[in-house]
């Protein structure tokens, strides 16, 4: 009887030498610090694009010359690249009907944004229209996903088909980057509002 309770003392006095007796406390929430631009814009007139539009000049165009190892149906695809957020606006451009129909071309659209359904929490589509007779539809993806923002702008004889998708190269949460996408959103609203047709 002795013996087991020198055998118990024993070990709980082990067990208690064993415990760290530091108190912990968490640390107080935290954010990254961005580094805005200065907003300030330029016009973006390409001798390889039918179209014109008002764009960020802190933005860096970077044409495409290639797709997949292949030569772009049209010369006019490129990114707009943001250096301070370390993200890209894929554009490329289709004349309607050379290889696809506006319906074929619109539902690539739908089909492309709905491939985000497995993550997303919502999706929300906004209709586009400009005074230049541009138009189209832009979809803000909520949730952990790849591209929050994706877009397609036509003309009204729907001859012209203009698609952008905004991608952060970042693994950072949504909550995180949403101050950085609401920045690049405000670009966008540049970009659709001033977007003609030649």
């Amino acid at each position: 009887m002795r013996n087991s309770f020198f055998g118990i003392l024993t070990i709980c006095t082990l067990l208690f030498a064993c415990t760290d007796s530091t108190i912990y406390n968490p640390k107080p929430r935290s954010y990254p610090k961005i580094n805005y631009p200065d907003r300030a814009f330029t016009d973006f007139n390409t001798s390889y694009c039918n179209f014109s539009f008002r764009m960020p000049a802190y933005f860096e165009v970077q044409q495409d010359t290639s797709y997949f190892d292949l030569k772009p149906d049209n010369e006019c695809w490129f990114n707009l690249y943001l250096k301070e957020f370390d993200c890209t606006i894929y554009c490329n451009y289709v004349e309607v009907g050379k290889s696809k129909s506006f319906k074929e071309l619109k539902e690539d659209a739908f089909k492309i944004t709905s491939q985000h359904n497995k993550r997303a929490t919502y999706i929300d589509e906004i209709l586009l229209q400009n005074d230049y007779g541009a138009r189209g539809i832009a979809f803000e993806v909520e949730g952990p996903v790849a591209s929050h923002y994706q877009f397609y702008l036509t003309d009204e004889a729907q001859n012209h088909f203009f698609r952008g998708s905004l991608y952060f190269d970042s693994q950072s949460k949504p909550d995180s980057l949403r101050p950085m996408l609401d920045f690049v959103k405000q670009d966008l609203d540049s970009l659709f509002y001033t977007f003609k047709w030649e």
